[in-house]
């Protein structure tokens, strides 16, 4: 069956890990963290229907990898665009770029992948910006979740990892 959705880009605190969960060293580097329920097999499900996936994280450089290798999770992404390693932090919309260009998406695709993360500002507001697909995961409330401008109205909205299962599996038949 066709995609039609191109890739999934995905922030990391409050998205994939429980942040208040995070365990840092001296230098605020995650060492550790729990996974939102459903979340790695949600990363799985994506993967294994074909879809391409992406880590688009304000963070320091080993907070990912060392949470995302924890899990077993690292092997499942395309690529991953820190801010730190970067040298950008969301909405600016290089850091994005950069994911979508290690994953081959040209401009004129971009209406083709999705952004899911837990901030309106950095995620939802960066997404809008490129003409990405952006999702609102508002599964706590540690971040705002009322737009303070037209750019942080987010194009879809899910609580839980079984909920963006779902609106993926919509998306990828009519995108």
């Amino acid at each position: 069956m066709p995609h039609h959705l191109s890739a999934l880009l995905f922030d990391l605190g409050d998205t994939i890990v429980v942040e208040e969960s995070e365990v840092k060293d001296a230098e605020e580097t995650t060492l550790q963290a729990d996974l939102i329920p459903g979340m790695a097999e949600a990363l799985r499900h994506f993967k294994a229907r074909g879809l391409q996936l992406a880590l688009v994280a304000d963070s320091r450089p080993d907070t990912p990898l060392n949470v995302l290798r924890q899990h077993g999770l690292y092997n499942l992404f395309d690529t991953l665009a820190i801010s730190e390693v970067v040298g950008a932090i969301k909405p600016d919309p290089y850091i994005f770029r950069v994911a979508l260009d290690a994953l081959g998406i040209a401009e004129g695709d971009y209406g083709r992948v999705v952004m899911v993360g837990n901030n309106l500002e950095r995620d939802i507001a960066g997404a809008n910006r490129l003409g990405l697909i952006s999702v609102f995961f508002h599964w706590n409330d540690r971040r705002r979740s009322q737009p303070l401008a037209e750019d942080e109205h987010p194009q879809y909205t899910v609580a839980s990892a079984s909920e963006l299962i779902a609106l993926i599996k919509r998306l990828d038949c009519h995108a």
